[in-house]
């Protein structure tokens, strides 16, 4: 499960700085800057929603695996 949602957050991110870059390539900086902040939104979603499901309530419980 770990593995699985760091793959999520990793490629929602991934995918969002490589459409960003596309578009500061065609001088979009304003959609490039929003594509980023989505993405950012919905990683810390796709974090928080992971968290509550896990019960995670300090760093040191190993939660969801």
């Amino acid at each position: 499960m770990i593995v699985v949602m760091y793959r999520k957050m990793y490629t929602t991110l991934y995918n969002a700085v490589t459409d960003a870059l596309e578009d500061l390539a065609d001088a979009d900086y304003a959609g490039a800057a929003e594509r980023l902040r989505r993405a950012q939104r919905e990683t810390e979603e796709i974090f928080v929603l992971w968290e509550e499901a896990c019960g995670w309530e300090s760093e040191e419980q190993d939660g969801c695996e």
